[in-house]
């Protein structure tokens, strides 16, 4: 059995952090969304190639017409689950938050899904230190490259070469807070 960690507001942050589906149509401000990106550039990445790139939309119009491009692209993947998805009139992606960050890295680098997980973790606890909730969405890394969707990321700015390995939702929490998981037993060994 593993110690009670010691405290501090960024083990604080670890620990209580959680991810959310319900959000209130506030969008976040642009002091606190350059916040979380700055937090994201500063991950550590692989050989330090920094080689991700983070795209921003905070336009629900735009958010919308992705979550249409990518529940159609769902309908054309073999994956039953995903084409139910996909055939759902209410289903939506990111869960209608008002911001998405979508992580993508060139996919010829060997860590560059790692980098953007580490990445990611850092626009989650740095949207939570601000009072800002989000959620791990991992929707458009199985349908990045269906041309319909590929084509309403390229004119966003995410580069061609790119696979988008994760997303984040943002925005502030509209439902209960969610329940804090009890952590599994025997997923720690230490050698001395």
């Amino acid at each position: 059995m593993i110690q009670k960690m010691e405290s501090n507001e960024v083990l604080e942050a670890i620990k209580n952090r959680r991810s959310v589906r319900s959000y209130k149509e506030e969008q976040i401000s642009d002091a606190d969304l350059n916040t979380i990106l700055e937090a994201a550039i500063f991950a550590p990445t692989g050989m330090n190639y920094q080689t991700f790139h983070f795209t921003a939309v905070l336009n629900k119009e735009k958010l919308e017409e992705l979550n249409r491009r990518v529940k159609a692209a769902f309908t054309r993947l073999e994956d039953e689950h995903l084409k139910q998805r996909g055939n759902n009139k209410d289903y939506n992606f990111y869960y209608h938050a008002p911001a998405l960050i979508i992580a993508s890295n060139a996919e010829v680098i060997p860590s560059s899904g790692l980098d953007c997980a580490v990445a990611l973790q850092n626009i989650f606890l740095a949207a939570y230190s601000l009072g800002i909730q989000s959620c791990w969405i991992n929707q458009l890394r199985v349908t990045c490259d269906d041309p319909s969707v590929r084509e309403l990321l390229t004119e966003w700015g995410v580069p061609e070469s790119h696979f988008v390995f994760g997303c984040a939702s943002l925005g502030y929490n509209a439902g209960a807070v969610p329940k804090v998981h009890t952590r599994k037993e025997g997923t720690i060994s230490i050698v001395k």
